[in-house]
């Protein structure tokens, strides 16, 4: 890799480490989503009440993660309880209808604050919630109580609400416990009833603003509205808390959901995931670089040497190609075998012929050419072509 390549990969991976730097460390935006969960301490969560629940019972206050019908179908009776449902809406099967009639059919109670409830249980009570889109939906509003006493703890709710009110109640059972008031007291609608159900004391206590008990309405002045609500519930009841029902219930299905759902865990996951990234990038460029074929270098003397004799020959300088034609020979006899040129006498044509495998008429007719055309200073074509001739076959047996 080279050097410009190296900056700009560290460029880029320094703009990542920064802009996640800057991710992690940025104010988070207020989530205003409805959850009504036990765990939220987010404005419309349930946090505040939750903790604030442990007070009104003399026994550990419980949680129910699961749904009614599961919850209930097996329910211990030997002590009343009140199950307490907070959500937005309020959705039970059919099968959880039947669970939670039975439930308060023993002798039980059930709180529910919602702006919408559905169910066969509702049916059963003639309980039905509405809102006025043409009035006062999200207008200032005033929760009030039925009983003059309670007139110090209610509570106009001017933000972040919801009017939502009883359309039908059973009138022959249901008592009016509260109402809600728009801020010029023109308008008046139910908003809080008790039911009674069975014959064991048992009842359904139905509250139609869920706002109230969130963390923002309770850390902001109506905290005394939220406690004077629950006042109604059976103080020798235990609790138990509906973590099921809500808008804000974390559905798990997956180990990555998990990790996700987690700050620290998601953080850590994208690192890890860009590190190995980055490390696939830089590991395939070490092992599958493509090689370059490197072509061996070529041996032109004899391409080179032809050109340089056909050169000479078509330029009729004959005498040149003898000339070096005999030098090359001579240098051929030094290096083949071990023999000095520089004199030509009978020892060394009979050494000669003994090296070359060649006979000494051979040998020595060779020599006699060489001597002859070295002692001559102009040379015709047919003295070369006798010179070549002999030197070929002089050296056919070394070839």
């Amino acid at each position: 890799m080279d050097k410009r390549s190296k900056i700009a990969l560290y460029s880029i991976g320094a703009i990542i480490v920064l802009l996640m730097i800057a991710e992690v460390t940025k104010p988070k935006p207020l989530n205003w989503r409805n959850s009504y969960s036990a765990a939220d301490k987010i404005p419309l969560g349930c946090y505040v009440l939750y903790h604030e629940l442990e007070p009104f019972t003399s026994n550990p206050l419980k949680t129910s993660d699961k749904s009614l019908y599961e919850r209930l179908k097996d329910f211990n009776t030997s002590e009343n309880t009140t199950l307490i449902l907070i959500n937005d809406y309020i959705s039970i099967e059919d099968e959880g209808s039947e669970a939670l009639l039975n439930f308060v059919e023993n002798g039980n109670s059930v709180f529910i604050s919602t702006n919408y409830i559905y169910g066969t249980f509702a049916d059963s009570l003639n309980i039905e919630i509405d809102r006025d889109y043409d009035g006062f939906f999200k207008d200032p509003s005033k929760s009030i109580f039925t009983n003059k006493a309670l007139k110090n703890n209610e509570r106009l709710f001017d933000d972040v609400i919801e009017n939502s009110y009883f359309t039908s109640i059973d009138t022959t059972k249901a008592t009016v416990l509260g109402y809600m008031k728009d801020e010029e007291e023109l308008l008046k609608e139910v908003n809080f009833i008790k039911t009674p159900y069975g014959n064991n004391g048992g009842a359904f206590y139905v509250h139609s603003n869920p706002f109230a008990f969130t963390n923002y309405h309770l850390l902001n002045d109506k905290a005394d509205y939220a406690a004077t609500v629950l006042s109604y519930l059976p103080t020798e009841n235990n609790l138990l808390w509906d973590n099921y029902y809500k808008s804000g219930r974390k559905v798990i299905k997956s180990p990555l959901r998990f990790v996700l759902s987690n700050p620290a865990l998601k953080w850590t996951f994208y690192i890890s995931l860009l590190g190995l990234i980055v490390f696939v990038i830089f590991k395939g460029k070490r092992t599958q670089r493509i090689i370059p074929v490197v072509e061996p270098l070529k041996n032109s003397t004899v391409e080179f040497t032809q050109t340089i004799g056909d050169l000479y020959y078509q330029h009729g300088d004959y005498s040149n190609i003898i000339h070096k034609k005999i030098m090359y020979f001579l240098e051929f006899i030094r290096a083949s075998y071990y023999l000095e040129t520089n004199e030509f006498s009978e020892r060394f044509i009979q050494k000669l012929a003994v090296k070359s495998s060649n006979t000494v008429q051979d040998t020595k007719s060779l020599i006699d050419l060489i001597t002859y055309l070295k002692s001559k200073n102009n040379h015709t074509e047919i003295e070369l072509i006798s010179l070549n001739k002999q030197i070929e076959h002089f050296t056919k047996n070394n070839i």
